[in-house]
């Protein structure tokens, strides 16, 4: 009899994310039974070592008889994860993702998994490290997870997976996928990929050594790298699956810039203080809501998140 809202979990990919989930399901629900795959059997072997879930020979054997089955794999190998797992799916389980773009994974799962049960999920959380040793039970806490479940999902599979997540220590929020893809395409891909820019073009100046980049970091490049160093199978397929948002917060931010390149060619310095005034509010404001920490490094010490 398990203490959640479903009795057996699977977990499909053990990164980050996966063995989080591992780890906070065996803190918040300890009668849930949970069984994991990854397509690497040496994150397979390490991921039995660490104990973090029954690890199966395949993907399928790691769903059958699983009443959820996540799948924690990057949304570009959705498709293929969810009909490697099909052959070990009860009729009535259901099936969720943790990725960062929702409408083509929506898409991709319903065509893998047709007749199923399909609810995707976003839990806005994570650190730049990866693989089978990166995850913990904490990684949840007071963090968002949005669901975007399909028009016609059964409100009870919903309130379920809502369960789970609160279970779990995260804020639930459910939302259309387009408008979860236009909100995370500003707040979180846009973000890396101006890390991934700015990082890139330090290493490529011709007048600043790399070992120089390196040695004068300041914090606010410090903090670029630590964005920048997130995993690239990941973000390559994110900005690949949710161009189209991408693409029109990338205009957006390319007038913002122009704009700023204005103001600072023309000794505009009002119009600098009023922007760097705006963005310090909205800074404060994000800490206010317990989304990070006021502490210096962010109080990211400890796990370095």
């Amino acid at each position: 009899m398990s203490d959640g809202p479903f009795s057996h979990v699977a977990l499909i990919g053990l990164g980050l994310l996966g063995s989080s989930l591992a780890h906070a399901i065996r803190a918040h629900l300890p009668a849930t039974h949970v069984t994991g795959y990854d397509a690497d059997s040496a994150v397979r072997a390490r991921a039995e070592e660490l104990g973090l879930a029954v690890i199966a020979a395949d993907p399928a054997e790691a769903a059958r008889g699983a009443g959820l089955v996540i799948l924690c794999v990057p949304v570009g190998a959705m498709a293929d994860a969810a009909a490697a797992l099909a052959p070990g799916l009860a009729s009535d389980a259901v099936i969720s993702d943790v990725g960062s773009s929702k409408q083509s994974v929506a898409k991709a799962l319903a065509a893998a998994l047709p007749g199923h049960t399909v609810i995707p999920a976003h839990p806005v959380a994570g650190t730049e490290r990866s693989g089978p040793d990166a995850g913990f039970a904490t990684l949840f806490h007071n963090r968002w997870c949005i669901l975007t479940p399909p028009a016609d999902a059964d409100p009870a599979q919903v309130a379920r997976l809502e369960a789970f997540w609160a279970a779990l220590g995260a804020n639930v929020e459910t939302m259309d996928a387009a408008h979860h893809d236009l909100v995370l395409a500003i707040t979180s891909h846009l973000p890396h990929l101006i890390a991934y820019t700015i990082v890139g073009t330090a290493s490529d100046l011709e007048a600043v050594t790399r070992s120089e980049v390196i040695k004068f970091s300041a914090g606010g490049f410090r903090d670029f790298t630590r964005i920048a160093a997130s995993d690239p199978t990941m973000w390559r397929d994110v900005f690949l699956t949710n161009k189209d948002a991408v693409l029109e917060m990338l205009q957006r931010f390319t007038e913002d810039l122009t704009a700023l390149q204005r103001a600072i060619r023309w000794d505009d310095g009002d119009a600098l203080f009023e922007l760097f005034s705006k963005t310090r509010t909205i800074r404060r404001s994000i800490i206010a809501e317990g989304q990070d920490d006021a502490r210096p490094d962010f109080g990211r010490a400890d796990h370095g998140d």
